[in-house]
């Protein structure tokens, strides 16, 4: 059996065009259970739109309290967070994720200028596991919030950070966790449910244990990297927050991270 390649590994992109609604776009998100979806414009390839991107756009005033479905793609996409690489179907998988690392974003597969595919952390981690254990490879410093922070600070956090979630602590125990899609779900929520004269003085007091995921799946210090990378596919979590022995929170770990643990460069 031959090398894997970018072709071997490669799924067809979830499109969305640059003049649908951000509403429409988080739909196909959460229909397909993916955090990121390919732009075109009658046609033509645009860019890429992460949950990210969405949240921010969700989450200005500059938008003027506008509803989900009265807002267009082409407004998150504008200074969006994702970028991209060009790269031929015929790529290794190791060159694949040594050029993910370096690059980060997504690998756009393409053939004579046609977009045949994309390879996401997802699509590698579904391959390929990293050795090791998860204290060897979580990003040891890690930003929290707490449960009375404004929702607003944790978005900020989010955004500012450039990180796609935030452990939520009570004292020193971990009792939540918010993500960019909670965050993009939450804005979208209140805009749609929320009087445009009320939401500035009412966002103001949904804080973070309003709309935390409580019951938080972590693993420990120990964890082989191989059952993160399992765990990560299986239950469709972009990271996991890391804890040793005594229940301390210690690190995070990505899918990004997990990638980068099997790079050459």
């Amino acid at each position: 059996m031959g090398k894997l390649t970018v072709k071997d590994i490669m799924v067809k992109p979830e499109t969305v065009d640059k003049s649908d609604t951000i509403s429409h776009a988080l739909d196909l998100m959460q229909k397909y259970k993916v955090r990121r979806l390919l732009v075109r414009h009658r046609g033509d390839f645009v860019g890429v739109v992460g949950m990210r991107d969405l949240a921010r756009t969700l989450g200005t005033s500059k938008k003027s309290n506008l509803p989900a479905s009265a807002l267009h793609v082409v407004t998150a996409l504008n200074g969006g967070s994702l970028k991209y690489t060009d790269v031929s179907p015929d790529m290794d998988i190791q060159t694949s994720i040594n050029t993910m690392t370096a690059n980060n974003g997504v690998l756009i597969a393409r053939d004579d200028g046609e977009i045949l595919g994309w390879v996401t952390p997802n699509e590698i981690l579904k391959h390929r596991s990293p050795d090791g254990f998860a204290g060897e490879i979580m990003q040891k410093h890690v930003t929290t919030a707490s449960v009375a922070d404004r929702v607003t600070h944790v978005r900020r956090i989010i955004l500012d950070e450039g990180i796609g979630r935030v452990p939520i602590m009570n004292n020193y125990s971990l009792v939540g966790i918010i993500t960019e899609v909670d965050i993009a779900n939450a804005m979208r929520a209140f805009r749609d449910l929320v009087p445009d004269t009320k939401q500035k003085d009412r966002i103001r007091n949904l804080i973070a244990s309003d709309i935390m995921k409580r019951h938080v799946v972590t693993v420990r210090t120990n964890t082989p990297a191989s059952e993160v990378t399992q765990i990560v596919i299986e239950r469709g979590f972009g990271g996991v927050p890391v804890q040793n022995l005594e229940d301390d929170l210690v690190g995070i770990i990505t899918r990004r991270n997990l990638v980068a643990a099997m790079a050459t460069i």
